[in-house]
């Protein structure tokens, strides 16, 4: 068997292959940004983020890196899924660190399938592609020998069966499917509710689908 090449050429790939990953999600975040124009602030940081930092999608890129999250629904549309995480003790969505996975797209999924365990999800594509439901920049205080830094959170709306056990990761202290009217009564956070609201704006819209196996 050959062994691999990793000499200057390859390096060369692996930084082409890095530039043309992030020129993608570039495009993403102004697919976004028309979406959303009150929002232009937000992504103007994100996209010199990733523009200037090759190292975004890495935990130790400071002060700040990418992270991925999901929203996730029930496939009737009913239901939402929230995480009560163990740092933070407040009920969130799922999602974490994309250790070096330059498709956030597919962090929110693995970080959904890993944090719940739950099998068959859907991740909404609409026809402009694998676009955010949400976009969100929110500071993480310094603990543990790590500084104080920011996740520049990319949130994804995805699906899955309710009737499913759930199983608690050592990131949580809980899990739970919450009915629309228990949610606002229950949740002040109002990045997860503004998730509400554009999830629920999504999926009555027409255009778009729940994929399945796509990372």
């Amino acid at each position: 068997m050959r062994p691999p090449d990793n000499g200057p050429s390859s390096a060369r790939g692996s930084e082409d292959s890095g530039r043309l990953d992030r020129e993608a999600l570039l495009d993403v975040l102004d697919c976004y940004r028309a979406r959303h124009p009150a929002e232009e602030d937000t992504v103007a940081r994100i996209r010199n983020l990733v523009a200037g930092r090759p190292d975004c999608f890495e935990r130790s890129c400071m002060p700040g890196h990418i992270t991925g999250s999901a929203w996730i629904v029930s496939p009737d549309r009913s239901k939402f899924l929230l995480t009560r995480h163990r740092i933070f003790d407040r009920w969130l969505q799922l999602g974490g660190h994309a250790d070096g996975c330059p498709r956030p797209h597919c962090v929110a999924l693995r970080e959904a399938e890993e944090e719940s365990g739950l099998e068959g999800f859907g991740l909404f594509r609409d026809p402009d592609g694998f676009v955010p439901l949400d976009v969100d920049i929110h500071k993480i205080a310094a603990r543990a020998g790590v500084p104080a830094h920011a996740h520049y959170d990319l949130r994804y709306l995805l699906a899955a069966a309710a009737e499913q056990p759930l199983e608690i990761s050592d990131e949580s202290h809980d899990l739970k499917w919450f009915a629309g009217e228990e949610l606002l009564e229950t949740v002040r956070e109002e990045s997860v509710l503004r998730m509400l609201r554009k999830g629920d704006a999504v999926l009555k819209r027409a255009g778009g689908e729940f994929v399945y196996g796509c990372c």
